[in-house]
C-alpha cells in the first residue's frame, strides 16, 4: 500500500560545492518563485533540502536542474528559473533545450545573438528551413528582433541580396496626415521598432550606409503593392494590423530566392471596428500549406522584464473570463 504522505516528501542533498546564496537567491527570492509556481513547502536542514507537498517531485527535479546550472558556471535569475519550470512541464531539461549554443549572428559590437528560450529556438530553426514563417506571440518574445538578426545573417552570408522590412502604418488614435513632414518623415515613427532592431544588430552607421545603397529597405506596407521581390529577406512586422487584402497582397510579392517572415501579436489588433485581421485569417487559411511554418511563442518566451510576462498572463486570464462582445460573433 502506498503512503501518500511519504510520496509527497522529497529530500535532496546539496553538494558542498553549490553556492547556497546563488541557489536560494537574495533573501530566498528563488525559493519564493518556486513556491509561487508549485504546491510545495521548501525547508533547508544542514546540507539537505526537504520538499513537502503535491508538487514535491516536480520541485525536486527543478532543484536538481538549478544545481546543475550553477555547477556549469551560469548565474540564476528569475527569468531562467521560470524557464526551467516551463521546460520541466514539457518534459525537457535546460541542457536539452540547448538554447545557449545556437548562435544566430554577431552584433556590430561582437556580441553573439542566441535564442534565449525553447520557443525562440524553434522559431530560428523554422526560419532556417522554410521560405515563409509566421512568428506569432505576445510582446517581448523577440519575434521581430530574431527575424532581423536572421535577415542580417542571410545578407552577410550572401544568401540574399536585399533586406526589406515593412509594417502597416496603423496606430490607435492617430492618422498619418496629422504628422508633420514629407511622406518618409510621416511613416518613420511607425517603422521605428524595425530601425531599432536593425541598428542594434548592424550598427547605425552601417545600417544607414546599406540603406543608402538600397541594400536595406524600411518601408510601410503600402509601398509593397505591384512589386516582385527576388533574392530578398522580407519581414512584415505588426502583421495583426493588416487587412485580409493587405496580407494576401504582401505574401504574393514573394519572388525567387526570397524568404518571408511575418510577425504579429493577435491580442493587439488596432484595426478599425469591423475590419478582420489578415494575420488571423492567414493562420486559418495557410495552416496546412506545405513549406509554411507557424511558430507560436508564449509568455514563457518573453525576454523583457519579468513583469511583462505577468502582465500578459493577467490580461489573458481576464479576457478569457470577460471576452469582448465582438469575439462572441
Amino acid at each position: 500500500m502506498i503512503n501518500n504522505e511519504t510520496e509527497n516528501i522529497r529530500k535532496i542533498a546539496i553538494d558542498e560545492t553549490i553556492d547556497r546564496g546563488e541557489l536560494f537567491g537574495t533573501l530566498d527570492s528563488n525559493v519564493r518563485i518556486l513556491k509561487e509556481n508549485l504546491d510545495v513547502d521548501i525547508m533547508q536542514r544542514d546540507n539537505e533540502l526537504i520538499l513537502r507537498g503535491k508538487d514535491a517531485k516536480r520541485a525536486e527535479a527543478i532543484f536538481q536542474e538549478l544545481m546543475e546550472i550553477i555547477s556549469s558556471g551560469e548565474k540564476l535569475d528569475e527569468q531562467k528559473i521560470n524557464y526551467v519550470i516551463a521546460l520541466k512541464d514539457e518534459g525537457l531539461s535546460y541542457e536539452e533545450s540547448k538554447v545557449n549554443k545556437d548562435i544566430i549572428c554577431f552584433t556590430h559590437k561582437g556580441k553573439p545573438l542566441r535564442p534565449k528560450t525553447l520557443g525562440q529556438r524553434k522559431y530560428v530553426q523554422s526560419i532556417r528551413k522554410r521560405d515563409i514563417v509566421f512568428g506569432i506571440g505576445p510582446a517581448g518574445t523577440g519575434k521581430t528582433y530574431i527575424a532581423v538578426a536572421m535577415a542580417v545573417h542571410a545578407f552577410k552570408n550572401k544568401e540574399v541580396q536585399k533586406i526589406i522590412l515593412t509594417r502597416p502604418a496603423v496606430e490607435a488614435g492617430e492618422r498619418l496626415g496629422f504628422l508633420p513632414g514629407d511622406m518618409q518623415e510621416k511613416v518613420d515613427p511607425y517603422l521605428r521598432p524595425l530601425y531599432d532592431a536593425l541598428y542594434d544588430v548592424l550598427g547605425r552607421e552601417s545600417a544607414l550606409r546599406l540603406k543608402e545603397k538600397e541594400a536595406i529597405e524600411v518601408v510601410p506596407l503600402a509601398y509593397m503593392r505591384g512589386r516582385t521581390l527576388d533574392n530578398s529577406f522580407i519581414i512584415l512586422d505588426e502583421a495583426q494590423n493588416t487587412t485580409r487584402e493587405q496580407m494576401k497582397m504582401f505574401l504574393t510579392r514573394m519572388g525567387f530566392g526570397s524568404k518571408i517572415v511575418v510577425t504579429g501579436d493577435v491580442t493587439q489588433v488596432d484595426l478599425p471596428r469591423g475590419k478582420k485581421s489578415g494575420l488571423l485569417e492567414a493562420a486559418k487559411i495557410l495552416k496546412n500549406v506545405k513549406g509554411i511554418d507557424f511558430c507560436y511563442l508564449k509568455d514563457v518566451d518573453v525576454v523583457r522584464h519579468e513583469l511583462v510576462k505577468k502582465i500578459i498572463g493577467a490580461y489573458d486570464k481576464y479576457y478569457q473570463a470577460h471576452p469582448y462582445e465582438e469575439d462572441k460573433e
